[in-house]
């Protein structure tokens, strides 16, 4: 089956190495990528609070742009997801205002019809390839490996638009940990949110977040962290040493992208996987990274 990967910007420009384990796992899966010239999707909080009209445009020329190749995306990353998602449903409600933007797509050459169909990668994942074809993938199980798993704030919020999870307690993401032999550990800040956003502003705030989470984690007994999304991914991956020094802690938590997990699972090591380019080292989980 032929997706267009949606992977945005943050993934292909500074984690390179996530878009090689997603690519490793959707091929084991039988999904094969088209690649096709989409921009920046854009942004769903800066870009949209800036400009709505250039928000819409610019997420209405990459759904044209898979309209035509009449393919279903696949996004990679939880705000592009909310941004294509959310763009659809905006021309949806607000026919008219669109008229002034259509006309300005039409000019640049792509005609926006409204049949794009968007799936974050989770959401593919279950619905589309389905956690059994996973199973039958998995070459070595992660038996015995717990698991905290942080879906995101944008993950299936705003959810009127999204309508996809649980937003107050998300499950999917923990079938798929599951799914490759990890056990799934609950824990009691799972929805907080990673604190990327806050970071921007505020710095401190964003430590004490994510001591929180860490905290709340490590109580748990989980050993590692697995995610969905590349701001999330790289908040967590790069803070923790900005955590220990602010606040005396020691903390070491391996974060994983879920489809590096799933890769390793479906027999892939851990040097094809780019594992040394992760901040937090991985050596607790996989000794040879």
């Amino acid at each position: 089956m032929d997706v267009l990967p949606f992977f945005g910007c943050v993934i292909p420009n500074r984690l390179p190495f996530l878009e090689k384990s997603a690519k490793l796992v959707f091929k084991d899966l039988g999904i094969n990528f088209i690649e096709v010239p989409f921009s920046c999707c854009p942004d769903p909080v800066g870009i949209a609070a800036v400009s709505e009209k250039a928000w819409v445009t610019l997420g209405a020329r990459n759904l044209s742009i898979a309209e035509k190749e009449n393919k279903k995306i696949v996004s990679f990353c939880n705000g592009c997801a909310e941004t294509l998602i959310g763009v659809k449903h905006y021309i949806e409600h607000n026919k008219e205002e669109f008229e002034e933007i259509r006309e300005i797509l039409k000019k640049k050459g792509y005609n926006y019809k409204g049949t794009a169909e968007i799936n974050h990668f989770v959401r593919y994942l279950i619905e589309g390839i389905g956690i059994e074809k996973i199973k039958k993938c998995v070459k070595n199980p992660l038996n015995g490996l717990k698991v905290a798993t942080h879906t995101g704030c944008h993950y299936a919020r705003p959810s009127d638009w999204i309508q996809w999870d649980d937003p107050l307690n998300p499950k999917c993401l923990d079938e798929l940990v599951k799914a490759i032999g990890a056990e799934a550990i609950n824990y009691t800040e799972k929805t907080l949110c990673c604190g990327a956003a806050v970071d921007r502003v505020n710095s401190k705030i964003a430590l004490e977040i994510a001591k929180r989470k860490f905290q709340s984690i490590t109580e748990s007994g989980a050993q590692c962290i697995a995610l969905n999304c590349p701001a999330c991914f790289q908040q967590f991956d790069n803070i923790q040493k900005n955590v220990n020094k602010e606040f005396g802690t020691n903390f070491q938590i391996p974060i994983f992208y879920i489809t590096e997990l799933m890769a390793i699972a479906f027999g892939h090591s851990p040097e094809e996987l780019g594992f040394k380019f992760h901040s937090t080292k991985l050596k607790s989980i996989f000794p040879d990274s």
